[in-house]
């Protein structure tokens, strides 16, 4: 799995452009689920994202967590996190789950993270055509792999 997080003071993502989800300060994470992804990936994921010390502190040095802050998430599912531009210019996906895989493993990490966390947590619609909207705080832009543990 990968994520790319990024520390916001609000978020939204509409979804097929009718409906809106929002958040205010926290974090959106961009969820990439590839084929040989497990729940171990998903649990290694979490601890990191919730404990991730990216928000200042009273001194204004990165030393909170979201859960620290009460923040919020935006989790949105990005397959393209997984696109090969090894050969030529047209990316490859094919190391991206598909749906049959992804979506169970998407609602999980989603409804563990909401477990662990207590935070709020908005989500988008996986498949569905979406505009992410964010005011990047920082900017900070994080990005997570689990099968290289960083």
């Amino acid at each position: 799995m990968r994520v790319l997080i990024q520390r916001c003071k609000q978020a939204k993502v509409e979804i097929n452009h009718k409906e809106e989800k929002n958040i205010s300060e926290g974090m959106v994470v961009l969820l990439g689920i590839e084929i040989k992804d497990t729940e171990e990936d998903i649990y290694w994921l979490i601890n990191k994202i919730k404990n991730l010390r990216i928000f200042n502190d009273e001194d204004s040095i990165m030393n909170k967590s979201v859960i620290d802050i009460k923040g919020e998430l935006l989790i949105v599912s990005q397959f393209t996190l997984h696109a090969s531009t090894k050969k030529g210019n047209r990316p490859s996906y094919i190391r991206a789950a598909k749906a049959p895989v992804s979506i169970p493993l998407y609602n999980m990490f989603v409804n563990e993270l909401k477990k662990e966390t207590g935070l709020k947590i908005e989500t988008g619609k996986f498949g569905a055509d979406m505009q992410v909207h964010l005011i990047n705080d920082g900017p900070v832009t994080i990005f997570i792999d689990s099968k290289i543990r960083e």
